[in-house]
């Protein structure tokens, strides 16, 4: 699964290759609309940065993490929908449409996974080998119920796929990521066909990422410090 993540990158820079199209002034001023910074423990329930499809050229929004369908008056229900399963999410009421329509791609320079050790559960941060910034499959909703008038509430959640060889020893579960030059597929609301999508469905190769233990601050959410990223 994945229940936290990082992305502390600066906007100005991860931001020029999911956005092509924008330049610097239109980056500099939505990141502010956004109240961006550098973040280092991001958990369930917050809002995160979310890449989708616009009328003209993709645009940046935060959607609350933990999605919420359509038809629900509960916002409750996201916490326990921070992940899809990618093998399932086509036969779920609530993931189906979104899997079609409305994908989305969530920046991350890397996320947790907790191994269960003899001493206790031991915090990973799997990043990529190259360094750059991931990009992790999302779907995203509306729901009319919940938000504010003419601004329905906006919410995501993450799809997952059986871990790779590599990283299996600490969970068996990891994101999707899509590759950059999908990109522009992955976000093209006029992909349905659910063949077509489930290509893009599957783990990293193993030596795309690399993951290594760190200290255990990162348990709790309230701390989102760069000493998360500290080694234990």
């Amino acid at each position: 699964m994945c229940g936290r993540f990082n992305l502390k990158t600066p906007a100005a820079a991860w931001t020029q290759e999911f956005l092509p199209l924008w330049n610097e002034d239109e980056i500099a001023e939505r990141a502010k609309q956004l109240a961006i910074v550098p973040r280092y423990n991001i958990a369930p329930t917050q809002q995160i940065s979310c890449i989708h499809a616009g009328e003209t050229k993709r645009q940046w929004s935060t959607f609350r993490w933990g999605l919420v369908p359509f038809w629900s008056k509960d916002i409750a229900i996201g916490a326990r929908m921070i992940n899809a399963r990618s093998e399932t999410a086509h036969e779920k009421k609530s993931f189906k449409t979104p899997l079609q329509r409305r994908r989305c791609l969530v920046p991350a320079d890397g996320y947790y996974e907790w191994q269960k050790t003899p001493d206790g559960k031991q915090p990973h941060v799997i990043e990529s080998t190259s360094g750059a910034v991931l990009a992790m499959a999302g779907l995203w909703e509306e729901n009319k119920n919940l938000g504010e008038p003419g601004q329905p509430l906006r919410t995501v959640t993450i799809l997952t796929t059986a871990a790779n060889a590599a990283l299996n020893p600490i969970h068996d579960r990891m994101p999707v990521f899509i590759d950059p030059a999908d990109f522009s597929e992955w976000l093209d609301p006029a992909m349905e066909d659910l063949e077509q999508i489930k290509r893009f469905l599957t783990a990293a190769e193993d030596q795309t990422l690399t993951a290594r233990p760190v200290s255990t601050i990162v348990n709790n959410a309230r701390n989102d410090t760069p000493d998360c990223l500290a080694a234990p």
